[in-house]
Formats: C-alpha cells, sequence, structure tokens
C-alpha cells in the first residue's frame, strides 16, 4: 500500500522546498505555515455553490480585460515562503507570476482573493489566514462570503495602505470589487443557495 507524501505529525518541521516537492506529488491539498503542514477539508454544497456562482460571475466579466479568475486548487505562496494557501477562488491581473518558472503552480501576484466561510474556517479566515494575506504585496481586495447565511465582508486597500471593511447581509446589494473593475449583484453570488 502507497504512503501518502504527508504524514500526520504536527511536531515535524517540514521546510518550504520540501513542502513543494511533497504538496506537488499529494493526492489531496494541504496549506503551509512557517514549517507546519495542514490537510485540507473537504466543502459542502452550498459552499461550491458560492464559489461555483462567482466564478461564472467573474470570467463573463473579466474576459478580455487583462484578469483571470481561478479556483481552489490554485496554490498561493506568501511571506517568501514561510506560508503556501488554496483560497477559494483567486484574481489575477496583469501577467500572472509564480515562485518557480519550471514549475508554475504557485502564484506570487493575487489581486483580489476570495473565501467562502464554513462553521469551521470561519474564524481562520477572518482573521489568520487575512493577516498573511495582507502580507501580499499584489493583493487589493479580500472578500469573505458566509455560507451559512447571506453576509459578505469585503476589505480594500485604499490608498493609505488602510484596509477598509464594506459589510453586508442584503441579498439586493452589490460587491463592488473595484479592484478588477467589477460590480457583482450578490444575489447572483447566492442563486441557488438554501440556508436551514
Amino acid at each position: 500500500m502507497e504512503q501518502p507524501a504527508f504524514q500526520a505529525d504536527p511536531t515535524a518541521f517540514v521546510s518550504p522546498e520540501d513542502y513543494l516537492r511533497l504538496e506537488r506529488a499529494a493526492e489531496f491539498k494541504h496549506e503551509y505555515y512557517q514549517g507546519e503542514v495542514r490537510a485540507m477539508a473537504g466543502a459542502g454544497y452550498a459552499h461550491n455553490l458560492i464559489c461555483a456562482n462567482l466564478t461564472g460571475e467573474l470570467y463573463s466579466r473579466l474576459r478580455g480585460k487583462g484578469c483571470s479568475v481561478v479556483g481552489s486548487d490554485q496554490r498561493l505562496q506568501i511571506m517568501s515562503g514561510s506560508a503556501f494557501v488554496y483560497p477559494d477562488l483567486t484574481v489575477v491581473c496583469g501577467k500572472p507570476e509564480f515562485n518557480d518558472g519550471q514549475k508554475p503552480d504557485t502564484l506570487l501576484n493575487p489581486t483580489l482573493l476570495v473565501e467562502a466561510l464554513s462553521p469551521s474556517t470561519s474564524l481562520y479566515d477572518r482573521s489568520d489566514k487575512f493577516m498573511l494575506y495582507r502580507q501580499v504585496p499584489s493583493l487589493r481586495q479580500y472578500l469573505t462570503l458566509d455560507a451559512q447565511s447571506v453576509h459578505a465582508e469585503l476589505h480594500t486597500l485604499d490608498e493609505l495602505g488602510r484596509w477598509v471593511l464594506t459589510e453586508t447581509r442584503d441579498l439586493n446589494a452589490v460587491l463592488d470589487l473595484s479592484c478588477i473593475g467589477c460590480q457583482v449583484p450578490l444575489v447572483e453570488v447566492y442563486a441557488g443557495v438554501e440556508f436551514d
């Protein structure tokens, strides 16, 4: 029986180079933070539908405008290799930059990052993960979308270098994704999503 690429030993330090080597061969995704490797859990239907809806909306609005949207399999490098994560959605404008020209699979320059929140990831995505994302020089906006209720939090980097929060629970609101020149109705993002 084949052994998994990563062993579940939280005390073992893994170098960024070893992480990338093992992750590229792994069957399942793992995130990395300062030597610690964490397996990623699967997502629920509402989470996946929200991501699919937003991907479709962004794809149609960005076509031919120099920006591309990619899904949750796109790995992102943060802090010169001390963290690697998989955002739910990533938009990159201009030419994508990668940490290795031979293996263009780890992106360096996102413009917009999106996370759909689940009960198990909400706190992390809104705090520690956002702290990591703020260290990406190219990032201009960070959007979180609750998968349990209609709730969007959009953080925008202003001209003074401050992250400004715009929040809404109004299904009729329009998300102003100014960094990529898009306005997306929240009703389209939550289309077909049923809450308990």
